[in-house]
């Protein structure tokens, strides 16, 4: 796997929703209210979408677009359904 410019940011956003995530088992042991705790599992779940949609966005931009460009008809076809495969993810 290739690091592109995008890795280091997703890196830190992963390792503050790490942190965040373990705030929350905090808050699930300690047994503070649901309302919070769900309010600050959100935020979780969505620093870890946003991380993961910038992650297959730059693989599309980096390695996807350059190399559909580089290749003949049939490493073409093969770059299409590796495409399609990660956009499931999205």
């Amino acid at each position: 796997m290739s690091t592109h410019t995008t890795h280091p940011e997703i890196i830190r956003r992963l390792k503050r929703a790490d942190g965040h995530l373990q705030s929350v088992i905090k808050m699930l042991e300690d047994g503070r209210g649901c309302l919070e705790t769900t309010q600050q599992l959100h935020a979780v779940e969505r620093a870890i979408t946003n991380a993961k949609n910038t992650l297959v966005h730059d693989h599309i931009d980096h390695c996807f677009d350059e190399s559909l460009f580089e290749k003949g008809a049939i490493e073409a076809r093969v770059l299409m359904e590796e495409f399609k495969a990660i956009t499931k993810y999205l």
